[in-house]
């Protein structure tokens, strides 16, 4: 579903990504994993198309879309990948739906529509006595399932999570690697984490190991 072919990326004379061909398949879990600044976050930026390459190319489903322009690209982006991050990013002055439901509003989904997939989104993740809750009055683990929430809203092709527990408790660790695995069964999404939990990226079904800017 996703490939990558020479993806190469420079930030000035510093060559971070060094030619990474790579293969994902729908319903695929994919960890990558090595040092600090051997490029696995650039790498998952490119691919979430937050970050083009220097050189290569990006295909969904046989489209290259390192040859959008940045609107295409942004509207894309909304309706096929889903994001979540180490520290969240929720919006503070908003409640636990109303931050689920901002991409699927920005795709032009009715609010009732938004509402009633947020709400049963959030009641899946087990948070259905926390929608009027905003993100300050939430625990670690329940702002990072509001986050899963809102990259799952506008069902996208592929979820992409960077350092997804590295703020977690241990409990709250594995009961979102669980998760992760409970939503691949039951919407076939297909997962790409960026994680030093060792746990988590052998549990996944190919782990991926990036040095000094190539795939191992």
């Amino acid at each position: 579903m996703i490939k990558t072919k020479d993806i190469h990326k420079y930030f000035g004379d510093l060559e971070v990504l060094k030619g990474i061909d790579l293969t994902i398949k729908k319903g695929e879990i994919v960890s990558v994993v090595g040092a600090s600044g051997a490029g696995k976050s650039t790498l998952l930026h490119i691919i979430g198309t937050l970050d083009k390459p220097t050189r290569g190319s990006l295909l969904f489903d046989d489209t290259d879309i390192s040859k959008f322009n940045d609107d295409r690209l942004s509207e894309f982006r909304n309706r096929h990948i889903g994001f979540v991050f180490q520290f969240h990013h929720l919006l503070p002055e908003f409640t636990a739906l109303e931050n689920v439901c901002i991409p699927a509003f920005i795709a032009g989904m009715k609010k009732k529509e938004a509402v009633d997939k947020a709400t049963t989104l959030l009641d899946y993740l087990k948070l259905s006595d926390r929608l009027d809750h905003k993100p300050a009055t939430l625990s670690g683990g329940e702002q990072q399932r509001v986050a899963v929430a809102r990259a799952l809203v506008n069902d996208p092709t592929v979820v992409l999570a960077d350092e997804p527990s590295g703020n977690l408790d241990s409990a709250s660790a594995v009961e979102l690697h669980e998760l992760f695995f409970n939503l691949r069964e039951k919407f076939n999404q297909t997962f790409i984490i960026v994680t030093h939990n060792a746990e988590l990226a052998n549990m996944a079904d190919r782990k991926l190991t990036i040095k000094d800017g190539i795939i191992q």
